[in-house]
């Protein structure tokens, strides 16, 4: 583990290799698993205020599902996460022609309908953050089905720290994650070359 600000980020950041491939996966992230995405307090409310500009593009069913239950709940954890339909999908879930699951929350921040991203736990994956008492600490969540982002990352030789660049700077600021890439690149020259 690096200690970077009393932040403690795993090895498998500088370690591992990943990429996004959403031609083979389809965005499989936001449609599988037993729970929603993570959110705080303040990320639920920002959910509910941004509702009216997605509304639109989000499925029946979890219109559905909002009306009924909200747009966040908690987990057997007891963890605030969004709300999901079926057991699995995240609500806030739209599909593009050719299978593609998106994020409706994205689409409407890339489109400048709305200026906030989506919750910081969706953009900083595969990266976990987990705020404990006495430290925080960012992990790298290994899941099956990332297995083609690990094979993307490593053919282009990106690691889980740069791919995760600006959301590492969003989440923790510029000079937190200059002092991460210094470590990492000690780290690489020392222990990986």
């Amino acid at each position: 583990m690096f200690d970077i600000n009393g932040i403690l980020v795993s090895l498998d950041l500088v370690e591992k290799f990943f990429c996004c491939d959403l031609d083979t996966c389809l965005g499989a992230c936001c449609i599988e698993g037993d729970a929603g995405a993570p959110i705080t307090e303040q990320e639920r409310q920002q959910l509910e205020t941004i509702l009216p500009e997605i509304w639109d593009d989000l499925l029946p069913r979890a219109r559905e599902e909002i009306r009924a239950n909200g747009v966040a709940y908690h987990d057997p954890e007891g963890e605030l996460v969004t709300q999901i339909i079926d057991g699995k999908n995240c609500v806030f879930t739209c599909y593009e022609p050719g299978g593609l699951c998106s994020c409706a929350i994205e689409k409407a921040y890339r489109a400048g309908r709305i200026a906030w991203r989506k919750p910081i736990s969706c953009y900083l994956y595969p990266a976990r953050v987990k705020v404990h008492p006495n430290c925080t600490v960012v992990n790298y969540d290994r899941w099956k089905i990332c297995k083609c982002a690990e094979v993307l990352g490593r053919r282009e030789g990106i690691r889980v720290y740069e791919f995760l660049r600006q959301p590492l700077i969003d989440r923790f600021g510029q000079a937190w994650y200059d002092e991460l890439v210094a470590n990492c690149r000690l780290y690489i020259e020392q222990y990986l070359s």
